[in-house]
Formats: structure tokens, C-alpha cells, sequence
């Protein structure tokens, strides 16, 4: 028997709470998905119609500058499900297929502002990104999954809500999978609570290259963190993984490892995760505390112009959940206190309406 199971993790808590579910339980329900009506389409046609004419560039734009009264109080069920609910949900039905990628762009910007604040997504400064395999190589220790086509493990991102609106589809694979990191945690402390002591302390992870003012090119935190009632997680095992070529960075030990090794497993598990195939329209927001999420890989069609494409907003959210302080240091801070995803010093903010 391993030394760790007489340390407290004996005395670790399940979570009873709306953040623990399995993926078949919700998959049968459908309070999780709203389906844009004719006139909340007919209200964002209007509001990005001024914005688009006058050639604004997106990241000049805020709530104030889009009237879409009738989708407020979706946007209000939606925050509060990804914030204090289950941690997700679906919002169908943006005319993609008639948009311009800008007007896209432009309708789901007004989603967010009116959700939270768009961060930094990378060290570009990008505000807007673009989830879209630019042919980069996913082993290099500076490049991030979503600029290539390889399967994304299960992680979560610097913000308190990721958003994603599918424009296309590839040609095949890139299903999204999400899971509750709430019920991994009750999993672990029921079968290898030894594990979830473990999954506790700190882990080492490289910083990609994107260095925020005053701080390492590797980050340390825990897997998992407590705090009024719940337990939050922040997981990205390739960054943990990429931080181990550093030398100034502990070498993960074996009970590390194995902690990942099922973490991963139990992610996996059909019996936990919920699988959506996002299709063009499809706006999915994902809570980035209580929720990890997942794509499998994929093959794009050989045109450009028909490669698998979405657009993605991480929002600092001012009525999000208090953050476990051994969370919320990792990259910095708003001015609201919220994570403010990743500033590197001297890059402006940006939002591209191209990949780069």
C-alpha cells in the first residue's frame, strides 16, 4: 500500500453539487441547448449592421454598441449554468452559412461583451482566436494544440468561460467532448483517494513562450483546489508534460504520473464525458473550473477555404465564481479580480478576423 494513503486524503469530500454530472444523464435532457428564435437572429443581423458599416474594428466594440434585447435573458441562463451551474452550455443557430467570417465574428463578439470581458487567448494579444490547423508540428514545446489538427487531451483554459462558435466542420473527426471535473474529483476520492491527495499539489507547466510581466517561463499549480463547497480544477497535461524539458523544473514522480495517467482514464470513460458534434452555428461555452474539454483529431478538406474553423472568446466574467488563490496567481489578474488569460508585455490587444 502506497505511503500517501496515510496522509488525509482518507478524509477527502465527494461534491454533491450541479457542477457533478455524467455525460449520458445530460445528454438526455435538453435544458443545456437554446436554439436562436427567427427574431433574436433578426436582432443580431441589426446590431452588427452599424459596427460592419462603419468599418469598427471588433475590439473597439462593447455592449453598449449592440441592441439585442431579446437575447439577454438566454445570455443570463447561460452565464449562470457555465458559472454556477453544470459548467456548460449550447446556444444553436447563428446564420453562419450567410454570414461574412466579420459579420460571424461580429455577432458572437456581441455575445460575449454582453457575457464578460474577452482576454488574451495567447502571446499574440489575441482577444479573438481561431481554433484552425495551421499546419504546425503539436510536439514543439511553443506551439498549442488548437493551431494544429492533433487530438486535444482533456484541459481547461486561463479564463473563467471559453467560448467557441463553429463556423465548419472538418472533413471528419474534431468532435468536442466535455467533463465534468467535479465528478473526476468524487471518482478519484472514491477509488484512489491516495490519487486525488496527489492531484493537490503543485504541477509544473511551461508557459509556451508566452511570458507575462514579472514571472517564470513555467508555472506551478495543483490539479485540484477546494473552496466554498466546491472543487475547482486547472488541468493542461501537455504543458505539464512540455515544462518537464526544463531543467530547472522537478522531475513529475512516479505517483504524478500515474495520478495524471488516471485522471485521463476516467475523463475518457463514456460512462462520465458527454460528446457534442458542434455543427456551423453552434456556440458552446464551457466553464473553465469545473469542466474540462476535449477534441479529437481530425482530417481537413484539402481547400483552405474549407478547413475545419472556429472562433473562440475566453471571457474574464465579473459575476464568475471566488477563485482558490493557488489557482487565480497563476497568470495575473483584471482589474475585477477576474483571470485575465495571457498578457505579455508590450503586445496590444488584438482581434484578427484571419488565423495566425
Amino acid at each position: 500500500m502506497s505511503a500517501a494513503l496515510e496522509t488525509p486524503a482518507l478524509e477527502l469530500a465527494c461534491y454533491d453539487t450541479e457542477q457533478a454530472w455524467y455525460g449520458p444523464d445530460v445528454k438526455l435532457a435538453d435544458d443545456w441547448i437554446h436554439v436562436l428564435t427567427p427574431q433574436q437572429i433578426a436582432e443580431l443581423d441589426a446590431a452588427i449592421l452599424a459596427p460592419e458599416k462603419q468599418g469598427r474594428d471588433i475590439l473597439t466594440l462593447g455592449r453598449d454598441d449592440f441592441h439585442i434585447p431579446s437575447i439577454l435573458p438566454v445570455l443570463k441562463e447561460m452565464a449562470k449554468a457555465v458559472l454556477h451551474g453544470r459548467g456548460f452550455y449550447l446556444i444553436r443557430g447563428l446564420p453562419v452559412e450567410r454570414y461574412t467570417k466579420k459579420q460571424s465574428a461580429l455577432a458572437f463578439w456581441a455575445l460575449g461583451v454582453h457575457t464578460g470581458d474577452p482576454v488574451s487567448q495567447n502571446g499574440k494579444g489575441h482577444v479573438l482566436g481561431h481554433v484552425t490547423n495551421l499546419g504546425l508540428n503539436y510536439s514543439d514545446p511553443e506551439v498549442r494544440g488548437y493551431q494544429t489538427s492533433a487530438r486535444l487531451p482533456y484541459h481547461t483554459d486561463s479564463s473563467d468561460m471559453v467560448g467557441l462558435l463553429c463556423l465548419r466542420k472538418a472533413r471528419s473527426g474534431g468532435l468536442s467532448s466535455i467533463v465534468s471535473s467535479t465528478t473526476i474529483w468524487n471518482e478519484l476520492v472514491r477509488g484512489r483517494p491516495d490519487l486525488a491527495q496527489v492531484l493537490m499539489d503543485g504541477f509544473h507547466r511551461t508557459r509556451w513562450g508566452e511570458i507575462p510581466a514579472g514571472q517564470k517561463p513555467y508555472a506551478s499549480s495543483p490539479v485540484f483546489a477546494p473552496l466554498n463547497g466546491r472543487i475547482f480544477s486547472s488541468y493542461v497535461r501537455s504543458a505539464i508534460h512540455k515544462a518537464q524539458a526544463m531543467e530547472v523544473v522537478p522531475r513529475l514522480t512516479p505517483l504524478q504520473i500515474e495520478a495524471m495517467d488516471h485522471l485521463d482514464a476516467l475523463a475518457a470513460d463514456p460512462r462520465i464525458h458527454l460528446d457534442m458534434d458542434l455543427a456551423p452555428g453552434d456556440m458552446q461555452f464551457v466553464s473553465n473550473y469545473h469542466v474540462y474539454h476535449s477534441r479529437t483529431a481530425y482530417e481537413d478538406d484539402p481547400d483552405p477555404e474549407r478547413r475545419r474553423h472556429m472562433l473562440r472568446l475566453w471571457l474574464a466574467c465579473d459575476d464568475g465564481p471566488e477563485i482558490p488563490e493557488s489557482l487565480l496567481g497563476r497568470n495575473g489578474v483584471t482589474e475585477k479580480g477576474r483571470p485575465n488569460g495571457i498578457l505579455v508585455p508590450g503586445v496590444p490587444l488584438v482581434a484578427p478576423l484571419e488565423a495566425a
